[in-house]
């Protein structure tokens, strides 16, 4: 019917600026290449970092109908979006729900997510802080890492990311937040964002190897959180 499903790779954002690379400048063309009357509208996408599933859809009715009943899911306890991981790092537990509260800090000249672990009722209440839940299970795991099942129940920007640090167990080509979790003698330990700065993620020499990948090529390696599936009504 009206709806298309697309895979959208790692770093390609839904909305830019006129003239750069994005999702929606694509529309048009995609429109013409695959002879639809009617324009494409975005109904569902993961963000730029991730890589996965995009809904489309050709007819604004039915953009506007899955759209409000993405928003409204999560207050009926429906959680339809599943995602899937690779960490560096195996969780100790095979399965279990990461909480914790989630705010924007400045630093310097950017701003980035911080977890802040016992969140005042104050600071909720003013949504200074948003409190934040994910589900996750262990599907497998090979060589130090693991594939995860991601299952988030709220929704907040590197929600997923940071959760994961918090699991001592950072996605796969996470840049901006590995480095909040140290080792010492190889047992993972959480530092806060404050004493860690943002860098590359730093990789032993095994799963370079198993990556073919040079330290010098690493800050190429894109974010491994895909989103999986989507429940429609």
């Amino acid at each position: 019917g009206a709806l298309l499903a697309l895979n959208k790779p790692p770093g390609l954002p839904v909305l830019g600026r006129s003239g750069d690379l994005s999702l929606d400048a694509l529309l048009p063309a995609l429109r013409r290449r695959l002879g639809l009357a009617a324009e494409l509208h975005v109904v569902k996408a993961p963000a730029r970092e991730y890589s996965g599933l995009v809904l489309l859809s050709s007819c604004y009715h039915t953009t506007k109908k899955l759209q409000q009943f993405f928003t409204n899911a999560r207050c009926r306890g429906q959680y339809p979006a599943t995602y899937r991981a690779i960490t560096v790092g195996v969780p100790a537990e095979v399965e279990g729900e990461i909480c914790t509260g989630l705010c924007w800090q400045q630093r310097g000249d950017r701003a980035m997510v911080v977890p802040v672990p016992a969140p005042g009722r104050r600071s909720l209440a003013r949504k200074d802080v948003k409190s934040t839940r994910t589900r996750y299970q262990v599907l497998s795991t090979a060589g130090g890492c693991a594939l995860l099942q991601l299952q988030p129940r709220t929704a907040f920007p590197e929600q997923l990311q940071v959760h994961l640090t918090l699991l001592l167990c950072p996605a796969l080509g996470d840049h901006e937040h590995a480095s909040q979790v140290g080792r010492v003698l190889g047992v993972p330990f959480f530092l806060s964002p404050e004493t860690a700065p943002t860098r590359t993620q730093v990789l032993d020499e095994e799963l370079l190897s198993r990556l073919g990948l040079s330290p010098r090529q690493l800050h190429h390696l894109p974010l491994h959180i895909h989103l999986q599936e989507l429940v429609l009504p």
